[in-house]
């Protein structure tokens, strides 16, 4: 047995230990944190993946900047509050942990892997230091086999130092993704060496190319076992050419179900690497069988069918749980956007996880995976423009060996509005890095997300890449499509529309950064940044120019930091340009998206919410978002008349809008209608009475008993007959029992200065999510919500 808090993925020959429970960790720079003999009796007990600054307390001090942000096309620089999520995560963390490794000895090796550590970790064993890295979310390993001592208690520490203006956005503190320690035979797999690919598809056949690095020696062979979704071995082959240290082999499997975003179909390959007859080592791998191409003027193909992108950004951080991955959360997410008729994500601005990746593949996702948001140049004083002239090549090379294998990825992102888009040297970084991408992976195209789009019109940084991905600046589209070389271009980030949920601002009139006194954005869709845009003019370029590929909306989630535009008022610690909030609720412009994206499912769904005392008799207009052609409106039984997509003007292509209602309480109804006219579905929003009591409802009734599943209960305030009461800000209170406990709430409201981890918070518009944890035992949880003057709600889940 390895120790208590790891977790063992194994095969005959190989050992993983994923260390995640009993480590001791402490704030602050201890000298001697790597000492055997250092008493950590007074540290604080965590599980890894870990961040140890989400639980707070937000402080307007924190990481406070005086900066021009030029990527907002700012020309003075200002005090900036809020920008890194003013939550702690500057100085330094120590993490220890003791383990034993029963199975490692002569003949033996053994490797710690980190899937990304935030950030610049030193890494120490037995009190020696075994190496270190630079970005904090890069992919990187080390072989411990020296340091380690065979059949007695080793000592794993982990040194972690954040700086103050290394970031635009909250980077997490910590081990926040997970730390392996992997025990295998000298002759092996080297990590992250094999690579699959399938060349040639057809309906009779599929081409599977299978490349391995060995550690060399003589006498060895390779067997290659490909089962398919069912867990059925569909071909097999054995190779003894060895050419340096790589076998390479080309397998033929048989009526190939292929990988795509409607029928995500998985594959396995089991390597086993024998030396003179003997098994020395064995790895699975998953993997995809699926054509990507990219046409001039089409883009994408996948598996020969041409597939734009219907895609968001996302930032790494969950919300109220910080950084640390967790993959139910990550499930969530997607499963959200899933609905919404998203297909593709964008790791912006740094590289996905693992579980992140999993879940793309087996969810149907296409993953744009990113690497750098800096390189030479800086854009923050103490970000990865430190680094980059020692670190990009190795942290490029990690990238793309962790990850290469996932079928979801289908491009690699070089970078994301780097100043080096200016100058010679710029250009020059920009081919060393594509060149380096080209040469880890030559199945996978790259591209950048450029902002500065008119400059690389001209000096030629645009037409270097695979795929240009221009960063808004949509009246360049054209010119950029005609001057540059590749065919097509990509909207690799867009819109950055900005809103609170439940939120609404009069007049309702297209505005470019807009601001109000309570530090919220209006939630009729039409507000957004100087450099930004409305959705709908995105969908413009979407619908006529076959020629741009797709789109990644800024962002499917808000996010911890980045407050723009209040990024000068306090109190405001997140992002509003989410299509959800934080709390992961969908906010108006979801339905937007939804009624363009998911064409499987209706949408109908109505804005505003219908409680405005003292708007009586004043006019306050009226959306529907809706995937049907046309709607009536209808107020307290009476006709508004018939409102028809058109494209008269942008607004028109994509909304139905009702200009001139005058409020009055009541039932407002909207009625779609089909291409033939005929009802097709309806909806209501009711003008709800006083809070009365709460209404609980749990993404999952059912969770694994594993210490780690995730179960998120939105609670919404409603009054006697059910109503939302969409105004209703009630302090409320949670208490948890059975096999479960209380893990966070979060109630999407970018002002809110509460805890995440404490069991009290307000909500915000009606509504917040409390989200629950497994224990590692099986059982009932039941979850008790409280608030003054309201009745209690209680609601009851199953951990199995």
């Amino acid at each position: 047995m390895l120790a208590a808090g790891c977790s063992t993925s194994s095969t005959q020959n190989r050992k993983v230990y994923t260390l995640e429970k009993d480590w001791d960790f402490t704030r602050g720079d201890i000298e001697n944190g790597q000492d055997p003999n250092l008493n950590t009796e007074d540290w604080e007990k965590v599980t890894v993946p870990h961040d140890w600054a989400i639980t707070g307390p937000f402080d307007k001090e924190i990481d406070k900047q005086t900066v021009m942000i030029t990527q907002n096309m700012e020309e003075v620089a200002s005090e900036k509050t809020g920008r890194t999520g003013a939550l702690p995560y500057i100085g330094v963390g120590w993490y220890r942990k003791t383990f034993e490794a029963p199975e490692f000895g002569e003949g033996k090796k053994a490797l710690l892997v980190f899937d990304g550590a935030m950030s610049k970790p030193q890494v120490f064993v037995n009190g020696q230091k075994v190496g270190e890295w630079a970005y904090g979310y890069a992919y990187f390993y080390f072989d411990v086999s020296e340091y380690l001592k065979p059949g007695q208690e080793n000592l794993l520490a982990v040194r972690l130092e954040n700086r103050g203006e290394s970031s635009r956005w909250y980077p997490g503190a910590g081990l926040y993704r997970k730390v392996q320690l992997v025990i295998k035979d000298e002759v092996s797999f080297k990590q992250w060496g094999t690579f699959i690919t399938t060349p040639f598809i057809s309906d009779e056949s599929a081409q599977i190319n299978v490349k391995s690095e060995v550690s060399h020696d003589e006498n060895i062979e390779v067997l290659a076992e490909i089962k398919d979704p069912d867990g059925n071995i569909v071909v097999s082959k054995t190779s003894d050419q060895v050419f340096g240290d790589k076998i390479e082999m080309n397998l033929a499997v048989p009526h190939p179900q292929k990988w795509d975003t409607e029928t995500p179909n998985l594959y396995t390959a089991t390597m086993k690497l024998f030396k003179g007859g003997e098994l020395k080592d064995e790895q699975t791998i998953r993997f995809g069988i699926r054509s990507i191409e990219y046409e001039r003027g089409k883009g994408l193909v996948l598996n020969g069918e041409v597939t734009k992108f219907k895609g968001v950004c996302l930032h790494h951080d969950l919300g109220p749980l910080g950084t640390a991955v967790n993959k139910s959360a990550l499930k969530r997410q997607l499963s959200i956007l899933k609905d919404m008729g998203c297909n593709a994500i964008r790791s912006s601005h740094n590289m996905p996880s693992i579980e992140q990746l999993e879940l793309c593949d087996e969810m149907g996702f296409l993953m744009l995976a990113e690497s750098f948001d800096e390189w030479a140049r800086p854009k923050v004083k103490n970000g990865y423009n430190r680094f980059f002239d020692d670190w990009a090549e190795k942290d490029v090379v990690n990238l793309v060996r962790a990850t290469r294998n996932h079928p979801s990825i289908i491009m690699w992102s070089a970078g994301n509005e780097v100043p080096d888009q200016w100058g010679n040297e710029g250009l020059k970084r920009a081919v060393w890095l594509q060149n380096i991408f080209h040469r880890e992976d030559p199945t996978r195209p790259v591209t950048m997300g450029m902002d500065q789009v008119a400059n690389t019109l001209k000096n030629g940084f645009g037409a270097i890449w695979d795929i240009p991905g221009l960063n808004y600046r949509l009246p360049l589209y054209e010119e950029a499509y005609e001057r540059f070389p590749q065919g097509f271009i990509l909207g690799s980030e867009t819109a950055s529309t900005v809103s609170s949920r439940g939120v609404y601002k009069f007049p309702v009139e297209e505005f470019k950064q807009k601001t109000y006194d309570d530090g919220q954005c209006s939630s009729y869709d039409l507000e957004a940044c100087w450099w930004s845009n409305i959705p709908d003019a995105d969908f413009y370029w979407q619908d006529n120019f076959d020629w741009v590929i797709g789109e990644f909306v800024w962002t499917g989630f808000d996010y911890l930091g980045e407050p723009t535009p209040y990024d000068e008022y306090w109190p405001s610690r997140s992002s509003y340009f989410g299509i959800c909030d934080l709390a992961g609720i969908p906010k108006d412009r979801y339905y937007l998206y939804r009624s363009r994206w998911n064409t499987k499912d209706e949408t109908l769904h109505i804005l505003p919410h219908w409680n405005w005392e003292g708007r009586e008799g004043k006019t306050t207009p009226v959306f529907v978002y809706t995937s049907y052609e046309s709607a009536e409106l209808f107020l307290n039984g009476k006709s508004l008349g018939v409102q028809h997509k058109n494209n008269e003007n942008l607004l028109n292509r994509n909304r139905l809008m009702w200009m001139d209602v005058k409020y009055e309480p009541g039932t407002l109804k909207a009625v779609a209608y089909d291409d033939q006219g005929i009802l097709a579905a309806e909806t209501e929003v009711h003008t709800a009475g006083e809070p009365h009591h709460l209404v609980l409802e749990a993404d999952r009734n059912e969770i694994l008993a594993d210490g780690k599943d995730l179960s998120y209960v939105t609670v919404t305030i409603v009054d006697e007959y059910g109503n939302l009461c969409p105004v209703a800000n009630n302090q409320l209170n949670f208490s948890v029992t059975g096999a479960g406990k209380f893990k966070v709430v979060c109630n999407g409201d970018a002002t809110s200065l509460e805890m995440f981890h404490l069991p009290t918070m307000k909500a915000f518009n009606g509504k917040l999510v409390v989200t629950l944890q497994a224990l590692k035992e099986a059982g009932n949880i039941t979850l008790k919500v409280s608030g003054e003057n309201l009745e209690t709600g209680s609601i009851h889940l199953n951990a199995i």
